[in-house]
């Protein structure tokens, strides 16, 4: 299973504005330079993660974006399921782990078991969480280079 750029995209931008957006907003150009995504690409995504109240809009001089909560209540697979259709291993199941095949299917127990830890993994780490580590490497980044 391959997640799309949309979701490996959202949550870079999610941590980037996390990062950069301590007291202010951050606008989708910052973010675009910084992350090396485009801007337009960040729109759409941006419009998604709002619809689904993980961030909010500024308008205006000095506008742009702010998480909508504490990003330690921001969960990776919210970020995901905001911008990607489904988290589902195979083509048969829908968004709850059913499938259409299941009285059949043979194989379903094993799709349902990797859908649900799937699920699992990226519901136990935050945006807060993320961040932490892209501070450190950072950080380690910093060090590095001042040798």
């Amino acid at each position: 299973m391959r997640l799309s750029t949309k979701a490996q995209y959202a949550v870079r931008a999610m941590v980037s504005l996390h990062l950069h957006g301590r007291d202010a907003p951050v606008s989708l150009k910052d973010i675009s330079t910084r992350e090396d995504i485009s801007q337009t690409y960040l729109e759409q995504l941006f419009v998604k993660l709002r619809r689904r109240g993980l961030v909010d809009s500024v308008r205006g001089p000095g506008g742009g974006y702010l998480l909508a909560r504490p990003a330690s209540l921001i969960r990776v697979d919210e970020i995901i399921e905001s911008v990607e259709e489904s988290l589902v291993p195979v083509a048969c199941m829908d968004e709850d782990g059913r499938c259409s095949c299941d009285s059949q299917c043979v194989t379903h127990s094993v799709w349902q078991g990797l859908a649900e830890k799937i699920r699992g993994f990226l519901a136990s780490m935050t945006l807060e969480d993320l961040t932490r580590e892209a501070r450190r490497k950072h950080e380690a980044t910093e060090t590095t280079d001042s040798r």
